[in-house]
């Protein structure tokens, strides 16, 4: 494994694809967060999980540790396992297919090509069972479910192709390799798509297009032939303004689902305790498997209400109400080099300020590491005991109102509750 050096301490991300680990793996990983790092677990805005405070030695050890679980079963491919997924496909009756079976056909593929190694540890995959709750990810390729489940469209910049669901993960890599192509073509060095000279038109004429139209036909859709996400799909289950997560709390099955616990983890940061807590509940009352999101969050397939008590009890969030849900940061100090404040004692000494309204993601320096997409509160720390607080989005930017902290929360709460344009 290789390791980042952090101030803390170096750090490890295990790239866990759509966020599915079992309850085996789950110990497995808070016994190596105990024993190697910090004795906790961070949650990465694309569902990937870090280790940190470990020694700068102790990657071998790690890697070991991760091997015998299971979550590094290609060595060479480990940084290009970057899939996300709708974490509550097929939990929830919702969306239009179930993508979790689809997600281990690409990551299996993904393995098993002599090309992907060459991709960035950047390039993200998305898979949308139909709900739109992956669009926001700004993926570089992206499955969506349309309409029936008859057929999925696989998008990589421009280019498009409409094919039958299992040929779907077949489908994500070849644009991966369209991509590959394309970048090593324009002599760029490129790690996302949106980084080729024309961002991705040029994918539009690669020939995989052609081969993907004329091998796999795709069927008439039942709903017309630009259905994208139905909004009956995206129903209750996304948490305010901005944003597509999952609610904290129980969610329902639906007719072909098993339903779920959703849990909210403050700040994406969780104790072995509080994670163990899951993986107890996961294997005692759930499926086996938990689903870590996006949105650093964790889902427990199988689990219900009847199961919210232990993880509430150990700080994490299972109420619909918290404004937990709203309200983001980076690692801040003192686990970062460049982060001029400890943004996380400050986004919880201001969590209350302007709940409910739009998102809000505090940063310790201009990089503003992790932050969400769509539209959302920029505080970013300038150094001298202050805040830039600003509100961005596509269409939504309002010029930044520098604070000191004892005037911050009123910023917080005006910048929350602006009203944004629309598209």
């Amino acid at each position: 494994m290789r390791l980042h050096t952090a101030d803390d301490g170096a750090l490890a991300r295990v790239r866990v694809p759509a966020g599915v680990v079992s309850a085996a793996q789950a110990y497995a990983l808070a016994d190596a967060a105990e024993r190697l790092g910090d004795g906790a677990l961070d949650i990465t805005s694309r569902g990937n999980l870090q280790l940190r405070g470990l020694g700068p030695g102790c990657g071998g050890e790690l890697a070991r540790l991760l091997d015998a679980a299971g979550l590094l079963p290609a060595p060479r491919h480990e940084r290009v396992r970057n899939i996300v997924a709708s974490p509550l496909s097929g939990l929830d009756g919702r969306g239009h297919l179930d993508v979790q079976p689809l997600v281990r056909e690409l990551d299996a593929l993904l393995c098993a090509s002599g090309r992907t190694p060459d991709l960035s540890g950047r390039f993200l995959f998305a898979l949308d069972d139909g709900r739109g709750d992956m669009t926001e990810l700004a993926a570089d390729v992206m499955l969506l479910a349309e309409p029936g489940g008859a057929r999925v469209r696989v998008t990589v910049g421009a280019a498009s192709a409409r094919v039958r669901p299992e040929d779907g993960p077949r489908a994500m890599l070849l644009a991966a390799e369209a991509f590959l192509d394309a970048a090593s073509a324009t002599g760029t060095k490129a790690w996302r798509v949106r980084e080729l000279p024309a961002q991705g038109a040029e994918l539009a004429g690669a020939p995989v297009w052609r081969e993907l139209t004329s091998s796999a036909p795709a069927p008439p859709s039942p709903q017309g032939p630009d259905s994208a996400a139905d909004p009956e799909s995206a129903g209750p289950e996304s948490a305010g303004p901005g944003s597509a997560a999952p609610v904290p709390g129980a969610v329902p099955a639906g007719p072909h689902g098993v339903g779920a616990l959703s849990v909210g983890v403050p700040l994406g940061r969780l104790s072995v305790a509080a994670w163990r807590v899951l993986a107890d509940i996961a294997r005692a009352h759930g499926t086996g498997e938990l689903r870590v999101t996006p949105w650093r969050g964790v889902v427990v397939p199988g689990a219900g209400p009847g199961q919210s008590g232990a993880p509430a009890a150990a700080g994490l969030v299972t109420d619909p109400a918290s404004p937990w849900p709203g309200v983001g940061a980076c690692t801040g100090r003192p686990g970062c080099a460049k982060s001029l404040a400890d943004v996380r004692a400050d986004a919880t000494a201001h969590l209350a300020a302007g709940a409910g309204g739009l998102p809000v993601y505090w940063s310790g320096c201009e990089r503003r590491c992790g932050h969400p997409r769509g539209t959302w509160v920029d505080v970013v720390a300038t150094g001298d005991g202050r805040y830039d607080v600003a509100v961005r989005g596509a269409g939504a930017d309002v010029p930044p109102d520098r604070r000191a902290l004892p005037e911050l929360a009123d910023a917080l709460a005006a910048a929350r509750t602006i009203t944004t344009p629309t598209k």
